[in-house]
C-alpha cells in the first residue's frame, strides 16, 4: 500500500516549467518546488468551508485551512487537480469543474515552495470530508473567519493565498 509520501510529483523550475520527478515525501524533505492547487469552497448561502487539518499530515499538521486543494501529481493537470482535491477533500462527487482565478510562487524562504493554482467553486451537495485529512470542519460566514485570522493557527501557504485573493478581488 502506498501512503502519501509516495505519490510521485513533477518537479517544476521557477518558471512552472518540469524539470524532474520525485516522491512526495522526498519533495518535502528536500525543498523541491512542486505545483498545488488551493480551492475556495462556499456553500449555497455563500459561506467558506474551513478545517483543522489531522495531527497526521505531512505538511502543517492539525492548523487550520480556509481551503481544500493539495498537490498536482505527475503529468496532471491543474484543473484537474482542482476538481480531484476538491471532491476528495470535501467527500463529494459530481462537484462543478472549480474555475481558475490566478496562480503564483509560493516560498517561506525556508524550504516550503510551489507554484499554487487559486480556485474556487460552489458545494451545494452534503460535505463528508475525509476522517484522515480533516480533524474538524464547518462552513463559516467570510466575516468570521476574517475574525479568526489572528485567534487560530492557519497554514501558512493558506493565508498567502486568501491574502491574494483579496487582492484578486480589489479588496
Amino acid at each position: 500500500m502506498t501512503t502519501p509520501a509516495d505519490e510521485i510529483l513533477d518537479i517544476v523550475d521557477e518558471n512552472d516549467q518540469v524539470i524532474g520527478q520525485s516522491p512526495r515525501g522526498e519533495a518535502y524533505a528536500k525543498g523541491l518546488r512542486h505545483r498545488c492547487v488551493f480551492i475556495q469552497a462556499r456553500d449555497a448561502a455563500g459561506r467558506l468551508f474551513v478545517h483543522r487539518r489531522t495531527p497526521t499530515k505531512l505538511v502543517f499538521p492539525s492548523l487550520y485551512d480556509m481551503w481544500v486543494g493539495g498537490v498536482v501529481g505527475a503529468g496532471e493537470s491543474y484543473d484537474d487537480a482542482a476538481l480531484r482535491e476538491a471532491e476528495e477533500e470535501l467527500g463529494v462527487s459530481g462537484l462543478p469543474s472549480p474555475r481558475f482565478l490566478f496562480k503564483f510562487l509560493y516560498d517561506d524562504g525556508a524550504g516550503r515552495t510551489w507554484w499554487s493554482a487559486v480556485y474556487e467553486v460552489r458545494c451545494e451537495l452534503p460535505v463528508a470530508p475525509q476522517t484522515e485529512e480533516v480533524a474538524w470542519h464547518d462552513f463559516l460566514p467570510e466575516a468570521e473567519v476574517e475574525r479568526r485570522l489572528d485567534e487560530w493557527e492557519w497554514v501558512p501557504d493558506g493565508l498567502a493565498a486568501f491574502e491574494r485573493m483579496r487582492k484578486h478581488r480589489g479588496a
